[in-house]
């Protein structure tokens, strides 16, 4: 059975946050964004899931949270 497609989580407005080391639009490290399109679905996926722990965490370092 083949696995559906994993769209990118980029949005074309790159950029490093030279304190997390990730890009701020989409969060992910220069490693992951170069390597994203030979990435296997089940890595994509791993990638995907850890986006949404730095989201989060991203959004406690603002002021005011």
């Amino acid at each position: 059975m083949e696995e559906a497609a994993i769209e990118s989580p980029c949005v074309r407005d790159c950029r490093v946050d030279p304190v997390t080391g990730y890009c701020v639009s989409c969060l992910r490290t220069l490693s992951e964004i170069s390597y994203w399109a030979s990435y296997a679905p089940a890595e994509r996926r791993r990638v995907m899931a850890l986006l949404e722990t730095r989201r989060i965490a991203e959004a406690s370092r603002l002021p005011g949270n």
